[in-house]
């Protein structure tokens, strides 16, 4: 009895640390220009900082409960502050970007991962932070692949170093090449990564530019459900191949392999949509779901060592560079193509 209720006092412990270092994160985010540093990355680091230090092994079940149970309440939550009515404002020109842009990520990235010899989850970890949505995108894929917390703290790793020296060169590549407004909007919200990355990027252009950029980048979010869903898939299918390889006579449950997280995430999509969230409830679900993912990847980086970095090497920053500078150069050509410069 005794032993239980020490059990759960160390868990609730973990979790504060969880709690509190996500609260430190988000305070250290606002003293920093917009875009510049998420929490989400502060979050990760720190807590891999504190881990080269602090690593008992009574926290782990309150690391693994953060960065997955919480990691999905999180991304349901993030449903209410999108709105399917958003993908039909954007229109044709912005679909066609996002097509072509999307087949050179998980397309040409395929190519690119056999080059840097990384493995499937990873590479495809960080194909999804650079077409879709940066952390958000890679947090959303992570649970339905069984994708390690390493292999997450690396894809973030990644999609960050890119954002952060595109928001510095964006506005000068595009002052350069003489792009209009809206062309610039549509470059930015298809090619960065994050949210706050593509919103520094696009209002350094200018008002008209950053406003439609922004809203460029919420139709884009819109493609996590069907990312997802294809990747739900996929790794049913290997599971059922290395069962069926193991010679263990056992079928995956298909049941349980759907990400119900996303059905949730789904449901508030749509509620939202038609107008079945008020505006100030969206608001205050969107900021409690930011928190919340900071805190789930506050817990990743408490179960993730720098060393765990540096054995890793200079490939999956190298593959992020790579799949990054491919996806920018595709958005610029389909735009030009389409006229709009």
């Amino acid at each position: 009895m005794k032993a239980n209720v020490k059990e759960k006092g160390l868990f609730i412990l973990g979790l504060a640390i969880c709690f509190a270092l996500a609260a430190v994160s988000v305070f250290l985010e606002s003293l920093i220009p917009q875009g510049f540093l998420g929490a989400s990355i502060i979050a990760l680091f720190l807590g891999a900082v504190i881990n080269s230090f602090f690593h008992p092994i009574w926290i782990k079940p309150s690391l693994k409960f953060a960065s997955k149970r919480i990691l999905k309440v999180a991304i349901i939550l993030l449903g209410a502050s999108l709105s399917i009515n958003t993908v039909m404002s954007v229109g044709k020109m912005t679909f066609f970007v996002m097509v072509f842009t999307f087949a050179m990520c998980f397309g040409g990235g395929f190519f690119v991962r056999k080059l840097f010899g990384l493995n499937w989850k990873l590479g495809n970890l960080i194909s999804a932070g650079t077409g879709i949505c940066g952390g958000s995108a890679i947090a959303a894929i992570a649970p339905v692949i069984d994708a390690d917390d390493k292999d997450i703290a690396f894809a973030l790793s990644s999609t960050f170093l890119f954002d952060m020296v595109m928001i510095a060169l964006y506005p000068l590549m595009g002052q350069a090449l003489g792009m209009s407004d809206i062309a610039y909007g549509i470059w930015a919200g298809t090619s960065v990564n994050d949210t706050a990355s593509v919103v520094a990027s696009g209002y350094a252009f200018s008002e008209i530019a950053g406003d439609f950029a922004t809203m460029v980048k919420l139709t884009r979010t819109i493609a996590i459900i069907p990312t997802v869903l294809v990747f739900a898939f996929i790794g049913t299918r290997l599971k059922q191949k290395e069962l069926k390889e193991a010679n263990q006579g056992k079928r995956v449950n298909v049941v349980k392999i759907i990400p119900w997280f996303i059905c949730g995430f789904l449901l508030l999509a749509i509620l939202n949509s038609i107008g079945g969230i008020p505006q100030a409830a969206s608001g205050i679900i969107k900021d409690t779901s930011k928190f919340l993912m900071v805190t789930a990847l506050a817990a990743i980086g408490l179960g993730t060592s720098l060393l765990d970095f540096k054995k890793a090497g200079l490939r999956p920053m190298f593959y992020g560079i790579v799949i990054d500078t491919l996806v920018t150069l595709t958005a610029l050509g389909v735009i030009w193509c389409m006229g709009l410069m």
